[in-house]
């Protein structure tokens, strides 16, 4: 019987997730609310201090996130679960 080898992902593919999902989450942000501010003369200032707020606070969010579940050994949620 072979041993089934756990995978686990590195910090630096964890790291370039976060960084390519928070340029997608952070573009539709500034998006999202330039179109809520369109009629104000500030609505591109107003739309990049929200995108940027957000992008910081949720880069760090994110990546713990990513960091916490490879803590979490694969399969062990189906085992709590009782799931195959």
């Amino acid at each position: 019987m072979s041993e089934k080898k756990e995978y686990r992902e590195s910090r630096l593919r964890s790291i370039l997730k976060t960084i390519s999902w928070r340029i997608i989450a952070t573009t539709t942000t500034f998006c999202l609310t330039l179109l809520v501010f369109h009629d104000d003369k500030n609505a591109i200032e107003k739309s990049s201090i929200a995108a940027g707020l957000e992008l910081v606070i949720k880069l760090g969010l994110y990546y713990l996130h990513e960091r916490g579940w490879q803590m979490v050994p694969r399969g062990q949620i189906r085992k709590i679960t009782h799931l195959k």
